[in-house]
Formats: C-alpha cells, sequence, structure tokens
C-alpha cells in the first residue's frame, strides 16, 4: 500500500500479521531506529489502520528523539475490541508477539486498550516488552500515572506563557482513562479545578468543580463520567464547547479537526494523547493565539519511563527523569517559538527532526 506520508526519515518497515482463525490481524510499522530499537505501544481498537499506525510510529520517532532517549520509534496496532473476553484477548496478543519474535527493532509497550498484564504475556512470549507489571520488574506505567506526570510539568512551564496561573486554573479533560485521570489528578496537586471530562459514553461538567478522586472511583467501578452526581450529564461531543483554560485530548486520533476547531474555548492545549488534532487544526489555533503543545512533547512521560524501566532505573529515577526532560523541552519549543516567530509544532518538529537526522549522520548506510 502508499502511505500519505513516506520521507527520508521513514518507516523503515511495515509488516502485517494476520491468521484469520484466531481474528488475528495487526500491523507493525518501525518508522526509524538511527537512535536504537524502536519503542512503542501496542494499540488495540477495532477501527485501527495502517495509516494510523504509521502516524503513530513517526510521532514515537519525534517523542523518542526529543526526549534524548537510545531509541527510535515504532508503533503496532491489532484490530479488535480490547474488551473481548480475556482468554481469547491473551491468545490473539501472543500469537502477535509471536509473529514478531525475530524483530529485534521493536520493544513493545502498553497502549490504548492493553496493559500491563498484556505486556507480561509478550514478556513471556518474546522476552521483549515494557510497562510490565511491578512483579517482573516493572514500572506498571498506567498505575502511576507516568504520562499524567509529564502533562503536569509541561502545564507549570506553559501556563505563565499563557499568563495565568495553574492554582484555579479550569481544566477540561476529553478521555476520562489513565493519563486523563493521573492527569486530573497530577494538576489537582497543583490547584488547577477539573470541570468537565469525558468518556466514551458522555461528559460531565461543574463550572464549581468536580471531585478527581471521586470521578477516579466511578471509572475504577466501571461505570461512565455521567455516573458523577455533583455536574450536569452532557453529550460526550459537547466536551468541545466548554470554555476553560486548559483543554486536554486524552483518548483518539484526529478529534479536533478543521470541522469543529472553531468551538474550542481555551488559552492551553496539553496533547496527552497521540496525534489528537489535525495539523489544520493546530494552525487554526496558533493563528488565533491559542498555545498547543505537541503530544511528542507533553505526552512523553509514558515512553521515558518505559525507556528507564528497560536499563533497570527505578520508579523514583524514571518520574525526576519525566519531570527534567519535559520541563527542558517545553521551555526549548516555547523559547523557539518567541524567538523565531514560528508554531509550537513547527518548533517542536524541527527540535526533534534535529536530533534524528544527527543519529542518521552517524550510521553505516549514511556513507553508502
Amino acid at each position: 500500500m502508499t502511505l500519505a506520508f513516506a520521507d527520508d526519515l521513514g518507516p523503515a518497515k511495515i509488516t502485517h500479521v494476520r491468521e484469520p482463525r484466531l481474528g488475528l490481524e495487526a500491523v507493525l510499522v518501525v518508522d526509524n531506529v538511527a537512535r536504537g530499537p524502536s519503542i512503542g505501544g501496542l494499540r488495540m481498537a477495532p477501527d485501527v489502520t495502517t495509516e494510523e499506525c504509521a502516524r503513530l510510529a513517526r510521532a514515537m520517532t519525534l517523542k523518542n528523539a526529543a526526549a534524548g532517549l537510545p531509541h527510535g520509534g515504532g508503533k503496532s496496532v491489532l484490530r479488535g475490541d480490547p474488551r473481548m473476553a480475556a482468554d481469547q484477548k491473551e491468545r490473539v496478543i501472543r500469537a502477535f508477539a509471536h509473529a514478531l519474535r525475530n524483530e529485534a527493532d521493536y520493544i513493545f509497550g502498553p497502549d490504548m486498550g492493553t496493559d500491563e498484564t498484556c505486556m507480561a504475556w509478550v514478556k513471556d512470549e518474546i522476552g521483549r516488552a515494557v510497562g510490565l507489571p511491578a512483579a517482573l520488574g516493572g514500572i506498571p506505567l498506567d498505575e502511576i500515572g507516568a504520562t499524567g506526570w509529564g502533562l503536569r510539568h509541561a502545564a507549570e512551564i506553559a501556563a505563565p506563557h499563557c499568563r495565568f496561573d495553574l492554582r484555579g486554573a479550569r481544566v477540561v479533560i476529553q478521555g476520562f482513562g489513565a493519563v486523563g485521570q493521573h492527569s486530573a489528578r497530577f494538576l489537582a496537586d497543583c490547584g488547577a479545578v477539573l470541570i468537565a471530562a469525558s468518556d466514551s459514553r458522555a461528559a460531565v461538567y461543574n463550572a464549581a468543580g468536580i471531585d478527581v478522586a471521586r470521578l477516579i472511583a466511578l471509572k475504577e467501578g466501571g461505570e461512565s463520567v455521567s455516573a458523577y452526581d455533583g455536574g450536569r450529564r452532557l453529550d460526550r461531543d459537547a466536551i468541545l464547547d466548554i470554555e476553560c483554560d486548559i483543554w486536554i485530548p486524552a483518548a483518539r486520533p484526529d478529534v479536533v479537526r478543521e470541522d469543529n476547531v472553531g468551538r474550542l474555548k481555551t488559552r492551553l492545549v496539553l496533547q496527552g494523547a497521540n496525534i489528537p488534532f489535525t495539523p489544520g487544526a493546530e494552525e487554526v489555533l496558533h493563528e488565533r493565539g491559542v498555545l498547543v503543545i505537541p503530544d511528542f512533547i507533553a505526552n512523553a512521560g509514558g515512553v521515558i519511563c518505559a525507556a528507564m524501566e528497560y536499563q533497570g532505573a527505578t520508579e523514583a529515577a524514571a518520574f525526576a527523569a519525566i519531570a527534567e526532560k519535559i520541563r527542558a523541552n517545553t521551555s526549548a519549543v516555547l523559547d523557539a517559538v518567541g524567538s523565531r516567530h514560528t508554531s509550537p509544532r513547527q518548533a517542536a518538529l524541527d527540535l526533534a527532526t534535529d536530533r534524528v537526522r544527527e543519529a542518521m549522520s552517524y550510521r553505516r548506510f549514511s556513507i553508502l
């Protein structure tokens, strides 16, 4: 197939895996390994595509390079309902991992629809996985909230550029899963106020503030955010219309596009999900003066933690590295925006691609 994009950075390799008897249909994209073997999550959803996988793999190349990690970018997607029976899910994930047993350029990690238990199955099959359960020596990313911890530090650097204080800042989160929940928790520790959140079923809104701990408890119990009794239930897409200081997309790709970006009323966007906005939507927001911290800068906490785990680091060391790297990269991007009068996305792309190209210059194939 022909991808919408392919350039001198990648993708290096695309592998399709099918086993109809198991209902296995999956794709691996290894985008670039100039900095080292790629790390990227295994995403499971009924509608994943090769195109989406390739875009996510590129995001991982940029994210890992921006974070200064000795890893390239890759991604894998598995088509199916992540809520399928556990024994069936284990069979297809193990079969996918086994099919990639000789693919040394890719290290599995958890992503949407997969977790540390899934990574334990992969580890058992092929020995290459991060985001493992603590019982296997891992640092469970979703349990400790590595990505949310990073978003909190991006917010601390970015808020002054938007001329507001985090204390009292109104936060709206689209996608109240693991990333959204921990982002809300860590931002609440800074004094920010969650006023709205959505999941795949509905949204809840309270201008005076939502009790984050109580909302998380409801989600952990299998309820929708709409079960929260201290707010007004809304349609899930109404999350776009709520005026706030910080808007965090923490769910699927392309939730904000040219056809709906005009509904956003915020001062700062922290991209907790990967590729949550189309490029055109980001341009519209930049022209309006809305600061958007790109995904591979703001949400790199998870992969930084994963890389640290792979090297045998402790949870405390991983959290310190996340804070240091994300604060430094957010500052570097904002400095470039100010000095070069460019968009945050372009500043971040320049920062990351310069690092990838430098790594590529040391590779043997660069002289052929």
